[in-house]
């Protein structure tokens, strides 16, 4: 290929795909999309430039360096690819064996693949539904580490996070550990035995001095030393059938949870002398979270609410206060992701809402049919687009 040749596919890539979403819920793993500029107008449908098959299940895809990432379930195999981000083309692919049989009362949400990939350190690395954790070249895909363990009842949903050269997932059964792996070599750094993994997907955060990964267990929210892997607190938390599934959000020194039945509240750590204490600083009990995890943007938190089967809502994250509801019956669930002044709400019906935080009350701008098949995945905006992933495929549709 001619050098000039191969700089424009390279731009191609790049304006097709600048703003780097590498990790579940983006960047800083909460659900805001950074770089965004609003349309001057909305068009009445949006149009899809492509449209690929990758697989079954619910990861979203991930975006880093002009690459797409997707891994995904077809047949008895699970698959990871990298694609073009202005065609969807594959760049390459790479897939093993992944035997796995469902919990019978999972069925309707089949055995594709929930985590979602996190991309650092030039590696792609994966969690697959029946517990495999692996590691590939992010430029050709080349395996570089693998490593099997059990899963939950309902199969792996938890996303790994990447943090300073660690690789942190919540691995096993009932009795897993939380561990973090050496990224380069899948070597064990360290371990917490303490409870076994959820569903949810863990944050690293910085408080009382102490960079700490803070996480839903099967049984406990707690926080450990993103270091050593040392217990620092833990909260009691359970919900029925056993499903602790929200990735708890930030506002400033103030952690936010919620689940199954279970109030949304925010808690403050706080360490004293050498011992570490929480306080839960407000209750919402209008809300309770089940598969959907909060947004907090500038002052105000963004979500999606069980209540009423299915309700948006927005609260005053330093006091719990309601600032507004949707209308109920929106859907059985959905994806919030703050962009700029607007909010992006994926229902699992593949309705996409466009809305504005700022408003007194939940008035959405654009409402776009946007899949055929059922969307659990996040979406995933990227320059002029989203991502949208539904049962089996991946489309680009154009933003203006």
């Amino acid at each position: 290929m001619r050098p000039w040749l191969l700089l424009i596919g390279v731009a191609g890539l790049l304006a097709a795909a600048s703003v780097d979403w590498p990790q579940w819920r983006g960047p800083h793993r909460d659900g805001v999309a950074e770089g965004f500029t609003e349309p001057k107008s909305w068009p009445e449908k949006l149009n899809q430039k492509w449209k690929v098959t990758v697989g079954e299940g619910h990861s979203s895809p991930v975006v880093a360096d002009g690459r797409i990432y997707m891994h995904a379930r077809q047949g008895d195999r699970e698959v990871v690819l990298c694609l073009r981000p202005d065609n969807g083309q594959t760049i390459w692919q790479q897939s093993y064996e992944a035997p796995y049989t469902m919990n019978s009362a999972a069925v309707s949400h089949g055995k594709g693949v929930k985590s979602t990939p996190v991309v650092a350190d030039g590696r792609v690395f994966t969690f697959g539904i029946a517990g495999t954790l692996s590691a590939f070249d992010a430029k050709t895909g080349k395996p570089a580490w693998r490593k099997e363990f059990g899963s939950p009842d309902f199969g792996v949903a938890m996303s790994p996070v990447f943090d300073r050269g660690l690789l942190i997932a919540h691995v096993g059964k009932q009795q897993g550990a939380l561990t973090a792996f050496d990224a380069a070599t899948g070597a064990e750094k360290w371990s917490w035995k303490g409870d076994g993994p959820a569903y949810a997907s863990p944050i690293i955060v910085d408080l009382g001095g102490t960079r700490q990964v803070v996480t839903q267990s099967h049984s406990n929210i707690v926080g450990v030393s993103a270091a050593s892997g040392e217990l620092l607190w833990q909260i009691p938390f359970t919900t029925i059938y056993d499903q602790n599934i929200v990735t708890p959000a930030l506002y400033r020194d103030t952690l936010i949870f919620s689940g199954l039945g279970k109030p949304l509240m925010g808690v403050k750590v706080l360490k004293r002398g050498d011992k570490w204490t929480t306080e839960t600083v407000w209750q919402n009990k209008d809300f309770a979270m089940y598969m959907s995890s909060p947004v907090v943007s500038g002052d105000r938190l963004f979500g999606f609410s069980t209540r009423k089967r299915g309700q948006y809502f927005a609260v005053n994250p330093a006091t719990g206060e309601t600032l507004w509801t949707s209308d109920g019956r929106q859907s059985e669930t959905a994806a919030v992701v703050a962009a700029g002044n607007l909010l992006f709400c994926l229902s699992n019906d593949a309705d996409l809402i466009v809305a504005r935080q700022d408003a007194k009350a939940f008035e959405p701008l654009h409402k776009y049919s946007v899949a055929t098949s059922p969307t659990w995945a996040h979406p995933v905006l990227v320059d002029h687009g989203v991502l949208i992933k539904d049962a089996t495929t991946l489309a680009l549709w154009e933003l203006p």
